[in-house]
């Protein structure tokens, strides 16, 4: 078959059948243990470790292979301060200042959540990723991006794939609004902050919601 852009063969390992499923369900019980965590030890972690989970997050699909995300790294002791001080703001206004609703406060009742982000401050890492609404060529005009929100959405979920591989924690933290995250990662007005990653190994302590998640029969749907 004849291409006018450049293609290349592809060659996809295939197991038998045993094998196969044995690779799933292995795969599938290692993320069944993962879970999002709020207590954080400030043990170091590698650079090294975050560097692989952005580039595993790097192997998304995207619309048009545009990649419209960009992961801005923090190690700063200061700079974690200044995020866990405007990230606490946002949150009294939600928590304490009535900007939740009573469905919200409902829902989130038994994660127990508070405005205390102190674990900011303690995770060695914070990363945030940004989602490129348009990019810039060159020449300062714009190229559209498509299907940013699915592309990034799917970058960041092989993110915490990979942290949790590494034996790493982290959390999908969304203060509301997070403009914020722009100014303090001096990022440009195309970029918009779309999830902010605490990153690390969980604290010897750390305690995790006692939740269940939903059956296959409830998410499968068989169709004639």
């Amino acid at each position: 078959m004849e291409h006018t852009y450049p293609f290349v063969p592809y060659v996809q390992s295939r197991y038998p059948e045993a094998d196969m499923i044995a690779r799933g369900r292995e795969f599938f019980e290692s993320l069944d243990r993962r879970r999002s965590v709020r207590f954080f030890s400030d043990d170091p972690v590698p650079r090294e470790c975050v560097e692989l989970a952005v580039m595993a997050a790097g192997t998304a699909p995207s619309g048009a292979h545009q990649q419209p995300w960009r992961f801005a790294v923090i190690g700063d002791p200061a700079t974690r301060r200044r995020i866990r001080e405007a990230a606490e703001a946002e949150e009294r206004q939600n928590y304490e200042g009535g900007r939740l609703t009573p469905e919200w406060r409902e829902a989130l009742a038994p994660l127990e959540t508070t405005s205390d982000k102190s674990y900011l401050e303690v995770a060695p890492w914070l990363v945030v990723c940004f989602a490129e609404k348009y990019g810039v060529l060159p020449d300062g005009s714009r190229r559209k991006n498509y299907y940013v929100n699915e592309s990034v959405g799917i970058a960041c979920g092989l993110f915490i794939t990979a942290l949790h591989t590494m034996g790493l924690s982290t959390l999908t933290h969304t203060p509301n609004p997070m403009a914020f995250l722009s100014e303090i990662c001096e990022r440009p007005g195309n970029e918009r902050p779309y999830i902010l990653f605490p990153v690390g190994y969980a604290a010897d302590h750390a305690e995790v919601p006692d939740l269940t998640r939903k059956p296959l029969s409830d998410v499968l749907i068989s169709v004639p």
